[in-house]
């Protein structure tokens, strides 16, 4: 394994999501198309991580090991919480704890997925119909977590597409597209996303009637950056959405997920060579939640990001040739 380390060799592996049973949430998640590529148990801590990625043969990631994927969903389950009728996660998206706001899946037919979903007993957040934007709807997972839907298909006009109607949708052809956060301060997040770990500027949405930007950051890899700007067919994008004037609120911050009340985790890219990522890191002057040498666990890192989101840093097995767990 080579002693340096390449940011175009990184990859945006995982979200993490604490979940209430996990039960209820494979099953939904599974629904979705996603597939269960590594269970982890650690029952002296009591807690159970669930690691799901698309890998079906279409799949962008199929058959890589679980560190070597993109769009990866890792769901965390405490044990106990599950029979716990007070237990409630925060699912980022309510005053005043709001921080991260979804997961997105695109989809090869959008009407003919969300009626899927609906059909199996699921509430949606925002409905195809509803509203002004036709094109995106928002399921709700069985914690309350926001899972957007878009369309694969350029130019989709979703609910009004009549090259819609009466198709039939195949989640084999799902992808896990990106995750949503809030940010305080567009400027300070990009350049750290860039400057720090390595990620690309995608995509750009301003709207400055409603008063936010929208940044879609990625690893462009094999497929590269889009010349038109098009996204629906990538899978591990980061949305960083930007309100106007937050930067200005010395006050204003937005939640981490990880002090009370919790839900969304962290996110997590993997690496070619953990020990040099990680003096590279030192060289940034990062803030450091957990350096490879704090704790027990000297095979993950967690650094800060600009907003205190929590940032893991993981081994991607392809390079090293070995399991990380």
């Amino acid at each position: 394994m080579a002693t340096t380390t390449d940011t175009n060799n990184y990859k945006f592996n995982h979200s993490m999501l604490r979940v209430k049973d996990p039960k209820a949430s494979l099953k939904f998640y599974e629904l979705l198309g996603m597939s269960l590529v590594k269970h982890l148990q650690f029952p002296e801590a009591k807690f159970d991580l669930y690691f799901l990625g698309y890998d079906s043969p279409q799949a962008l990631s199929h058959g890589n090991s679980t560190f070597d994927r993109q769009g990866v969903i890792e769901l965390t389950h405490n044990y106990g919480t599950e029979a716990d009728p007070n237990y409630k996660v925060n699912n980022g998206n309510a005053e005043p704890h709001r921080g991260f706001g979804h997961v997105c899946i695109s989809v090869d037919h959008i009407n003919a997925a969300c009626k899927r979903i609906e059909d199996a007993g699921y509430k949606f957040q925002k409905k195809l119909t509803d509203g002004r934007m036709k094109n995106i709807a928002f399921a709700l997972d069985p914690d309350g977590y926001w899972v957007e839907i878009i369309s694969r298909k350029k130019g989709s006009k979703g609910a009004e597409d009549p090259e819609e109607q009466g198709v039939e949708t195949d989640p084999k052809t799902y992808r896990m597209n990106h995750t949503m956060i809030r940010v305080k301060d567009a400027e300070k997040s990009l350049k750290w996303y860039q400057d720090v770990l390595g990620m690309k500027l995608f995509r750009t949405v301003e709207q400055p009637a409603a008063k936010f930007n929208l940044y879609f950051l990625g690893y462009p890899g094999d497929q590269g950056i889009p010349e038109d700007g098009f996204t629906a067919d990538y899978e591990g994008l980061l949305e960083l959405t930007w309100n106007y004037g937050t930067e200005k609120d010395e006050n204003f911050k937005y939640h981490d997920g990880n002090s009370e009340p919790q839900g969304f985790g962290h996110i997590c890219v993997s690496v070619d060579n953990l020990d040099a990522a990680c003096a590279r890191f030192e060289t940034q002057n990062v803030n450091w939640k957990k350096r490879l040498t704090d704790g027990r666990m000297r095979n993950v890192a967690f650094l800060l990001d600009p907003d205190g989101y929590w940032v893991e840093i993981v081994q991607n097995e392809r390079f090293s040739g070995q399991d990380n767990f």
